[in-house]
């Protein structure tokens, strides 16, 4: 994925001039609140854990996504000794563990882990793909004994998984047989593999294709423990002008049906969460293409979030009270902030000196993500935001002398525990945290 300057990235982005496809009906309530003095509330402090590597410089988490579980166990992608290749790992109670490839691949990465400790990705298998001329990859569920499990395809050469449940359901996109130039799992990935892409179920070890909302393709993101699906489809098979490809809506799966979620006046869409409560969010296009705004989708209604005055935003986590967390931009060119959206209202956490975005929002309304501190220097700081503020940076709760300086806060536990990238001495606190830098934890240990 395509990071902004916040370290911001489309969930399931699809085009590189289009953040709302892979990225007003009902206005949402705004609040400006910038933050003013007031005493500081207490906060916890942290023991911070370097992840480590699998041998080689960097290690790195999937955004926005639930790569840390309830349970304290993590899972990301590390170079391996082999600076070309990257296998997932998990992270559980100290040990790291290479989770490996399928038989004859290089290459794997996970999306999701559940509270049981098993987690979902993709792997390559050593296959060229006759149309791509680039190697197959297979939908893999590692179990709780880190076991991988291929998923397989609808009939085509290539699938991945994306989400999974705590009833061990699994979502992603498979590809089946039916020739698609425009296949919107070609486009995920920058190559032509010329087939269908479906959204997928896999359950009791069956794969289920869920259809689309009238086009050729889908791709299932999303999955709660009610068994509801998240995710995008075409809805017709005609290119628009403006994205080179047919329009895309986000869709809300249950129980056989599938829901249109509709849009903004737009052509894409993008999908970021779906919570226990059946709420969706991400963002949608609006008129032209051009500029798109965060939404939440419930029982059939879609609610435009807005902006702070400028123009595009993004929801990137919901709870199952409903509260989202994202970015919107500020009037002035450039600049933008994290925001909490609750009842209702929007409300500026503001930022650290000079932009921010929030990116995970756990049970208990506490908010993480990344703070740019100055436009001069790019310099970015894993931030926490609680107990109605002010926004603190993460590297002011944990011990002096740390061996990671925390550049960006990507998840956030009901346990308070915090993922993310850091930076060892010697590497910049900015976007080499993504190539040189360390995934993190980060364990309360009490208050000051």
């Amino acid at each position: 994925m395509i990071k902004t300057f916040d370290g911001t990235a489309g969930g399931m982005d699809l085009t590189k001039t289009n953040r709302a496809i892979l990225s007003s009906m009902i206005a949402a309530t705004l609040v400006l609140s910038p933050l003013t003095a007031q005493a500081e509330p207490a906060h916890s402090r942290y023991k911070l854990i370097d992840l480590g590597t699998l041998g080689g410089p960097g290690s790195r988490l999937e955004d926005y996504s639930r790569i840390l579980s309830n349970a304290g166990a993590v899972v990301g992608e590390a170079d391996t000794v082999d600076p070309a290749v990257q296998h997932a790992f998990k992270w559980q109670n100290g040990v790291l563990t290479d989770l490996g490839v399928l038989p004859g691949g290089s290459y794997s990465h996970p999306f999701r882990i559940n509270d049981a400790g098993l987690s979902v990705g993709f792997s390559d298998h050593g296959v060229a793909d006759p149309f791509a001329g680039a190697p197959e990859f297979s939908a893999v569920l590692w179990s709780s004994d880190d076991e991988i499990i291929t998923l397989g395809t609808l009939g085509g050469t290539s699938s991945g998984a994306l989400g999974i449940n705590n009833r061990d359901q699994v979502v992603g996109f498979a590809q089946n047989a039916v020739p698609d130039p425009l296949s919107i799992g070609s486009l995920l990935f920058g190559l032509d593999y010329g087939t269908q892409t479906r959204a997928f179920l896999w359950e009791n070890g069956a794969m289920r294709d869920l259809g689309t909302l009238g086009g050729p393709d889908s791709i299932g993101g999303f999955i709660n423990e009610l068994g509801q699906v998240a995710g995008l489809s075409y809805t017709d098979s005609i290119p628009n002008e403006t994205t080179g490809i047919p329009t895309v809506h986000p869709f809300f799966w249950d129980n056989g049906r599938l829901w249109d979620l509709g849009s903004l006046g737009g052509t894409s869409a993008d999908v970021f969460g779906l919570n226990n409560r059946g709420q969706v969010i991400g963002h949608m296009n609006l008129p032209g293409d051009e500029l798109f705004h965060p939404f939440l989708w419930q029982q059939g209604t879609l609610t435009d979030l807005g902006t702070f005055g400028g123009p595009t935003g993004e929801a990137y986590s919901i709870n199952d009270r409903g509260e989202i967390v994202g970015v919107a931009d500020l009037p002035r060119e450039g600049l933008h902030d994290a925001y909490l959206w609750k009842n209702g209202v929007k409300t500026d956490l503001g930022n650290l000196g000079h932009t921010s975005a929030a990116h995970s929002i756990n049970s208990k309304g506490q908010v993480v993500g990344a703070s740019r501190i100055s436009l001069e220097t790019g310099e970015i700081r894993a931030f926490l935001y609680e107990n109605g503020g002010p926004m603190i940076d993460l590297n002011a709760l944990v011990a002096a002398g740390s061996n990671l300086k925390l550049v960006f806060a990507e998840s956030i536990n009901d346990r308070g525990e915090i993922v993310g990238a850091g930076v060892p001495p010697g590497v910049p606190p900015d976007y080499t945290a993504f190539t040189l830098g360390h995934a993190f934890l980060l364990v309360p240990v009490g208050g000051k």
